[in-house]
């Protein structure tokens, strides 16, 4: 008798049992019926899944250009420094640092209104277009500075336009991958800053040792002038070429739509759609009330600080005592390695399903570089921990699909999630920017600091994992349950099934990723 009270008092089982009336009352209409998707033969669903990952993936691959672009207009101001920019300019090295900080001043208030809006638009290729020819402009007003003001006005509206970027990538990449692909999408993604970061220098060299005094301008402008009109140049292929919506997408048929919007369903056991009882707001509202999300946002916070020396490579590389150019050269080789770590270790996350260990092990391997920085003036030996420093972006890219899979319904929660994450981490790079003013001994305090950084998140992760853990043993033991809206499980039925036990088996049998 007690245990029957307790059950009928159990709020979860409350909003399951709601979830079931629902549920037969939606398929008992008769306006539901299987989707073609869901009835389509064994071997030609793999045929056009396989058709629409193809196209997928080579549309998508257009990220990876921007984010080199995006990275290349961001961080040409490191490049910029040593061949001349701040004595120019006559900054010292608080309006240098202040200069790169307020770039992330612009970028961090504009992330959760730009990934609101393009949760609730149906053509989000053409605003990341849009806002890609408007961030390239900018980047191109940086090469007529001629003062502190001027540059720190530049940078601000430059971080303001570029936070469309990052937060709307990842929200498009999570309304067509499942998790189990998304991590190694990411990682494509994100390959795209590692190569910006060996690209950057390469570039820089060419330019910084071939335009200077051409038209009457010093080279450091010339850098600004010719990144930012092909940063604009990128923008245009944009809108035609980057994926919309699963429902919408130009390019592909109707059957890998809906095989699109049926791999989604699958994923999670629902519809990858919002309510139309909610409003604007109610994503942000669900996040604000949700522990995981402040959690994740501190500990990728402290995670950017340990990676702050990214904005710094060419000066930390500039320590091993070389001329500009060999130093701008041998800046590149760590973010090749960097790349291909990523790459494997993103594709085992994947292949594995396991999170924690994933960025954990890349983190580690940070900390070990960190270390004998510290610890050596030893030139080969100070190169070498360059490399271990650069592999620690391994973990920050598995990191942000841990993102993406412990949020992954309703979308607009998703949207904000992700937002809200990238948006206050991006204080660890105006913490950082300031981090790597303590120049003595080869910077050996601000080594300190990040790897102190690097303890802060890896202790984060192992509280988020503990909480992800104690999450799934209530949901296998069948103590807890989300209220999924009537119009929601009606576009969930109406995709999938027919079969009320096996919906409900579906959305029973999801689990989070740890």
């Amino acid at each position: 008798m007690t245990d029957d009270i307790a059950r009928a008092n159990d709020p979860a089982l409350e909003a399951e049992k709601h979830n079931i009336e629902n549920l037969e009352h939606v398929i008992s209409s008769d306006v539901v019926k299987s989707h073609p998707a869901a009835a389509m033969d064994p071997a030609r669903r793999a045929e056009v899944e396989k058709s629409l990952k193809r196209k997928l993936d080579l549309r998508c691959s257009l990220f990876i250009l921007i984010y080199i672009m995006n990275y290349l207009d961001r961080n040409n101001i490191g490049a910029a420094r040593l061949k001349g920019l701040q004595a120019d300019l006559n900054l010292d090295d608080t309006q240098y640092a202040t200069c790169l900080s307020i770039l992330y001043v612009g970028y961090i208030l504009m992330q959760v209104p730009s990934n609101m809006f393009i949760n609730r638009i149906t053509r989000p290729s053409l605003y990341i277009s849009c806002a890609m020819i408007v961030w390239g402009l900018i980047s191109t007003l940086s090469g007529i500075a001629k003062d502190f003001k001027g540059l720190v006005v530049i940078r601000f509206f430059l971080g303001f336009v570029e936070a469309a970027f990052l937060p709307g990538a990842l929200l498009i990449l999570s309304k067509w991958y499942t998790r189990r692909e998304l991590t190694t999408r990411n990682a494509l993604l994100f390959c795209g800053n590692l190569i910006s970061n060996a690209f950057s220098s390469l570039v820089a060299a060419g330019v910084l040792s071939n335009m200077q005094g051409v038209l009457g301008h010093a080279a450091w402008r010339w850098l600004f002038f010719i990144e930012g009109a092909a940063t604009m140049a990128v923008a245009l292929s944009a809108a035609f070429i980057l994926p919309d919506l699963p429902t919408n997408a130009r390019g592909f048929t109707e059957e890998e739509k809906q095989v699109a919007q049926l791999r989604m369903l699958e994923d999670v056991g629902e519809a990858d759609s919002d309510s139309t009882e909610q409003g604007v707001f109610d994503g942000l509202i669900m996040c604000g009330k949700d522990v995981k999300v402040y959690l994740m946002m501190f500990t990728l916070t402290a995670y950017v600080v340990g990676l702050s020396f990214n904005a710094f490579f060419p000066t930390l590389t500039g320590t091993l005592g070389f001329a500009y150019v060999p130093t701008l050269l041998m800046s590149s080789p760590p973010w090749v390695f960097a790349c291909l770590v990523s790459l494997v270790v993103s594709w085992n996350a994947d292949r594995t399903q396991e999170k924690f260990w994933h960025i954990t092990v890349p983190i580690i391997m940070g900390i070990i570089g960190f270390v004998i920085s510290m610890s050596t003036l030893n030139v080969a030996a100070r190169y070498v921990a360059l490399f271990l420093q650069a592999s620690s972006y391994a973990g920050f890219i598995v990191f942000y699909s841990w993102i993406s899979s412990s949020f992954p319904r309703p979308p607009a929660k998703r949207a904000v999630a992700i937002a809200m994450v990238n948006a206050f981490s991006q204080l660890g790079n105006v913490a950082g920017s300031y981090v790597w003013d303590l120049s003595e001994n080869g910077y050996r305090k601000s080594y300190g600091i990040v790897l102190a950084m690097f303890g802060v998140t890896i202790v984060g992760n192992f509280l988020f994992k503990m909480i992800l853990s104690n999450l799934n043993k209530k949901l296998e033991a069948g103590e807890m349950a989300w209220e999924a809206k009537p119009d929601v499980l009606e576009k969930t039925a109406h995709a999938e099934m027919e079969d009320i036990d096996e919906a409900l088996r579906m959305r029973k049998g999801f689990r989070y990723l740890v």
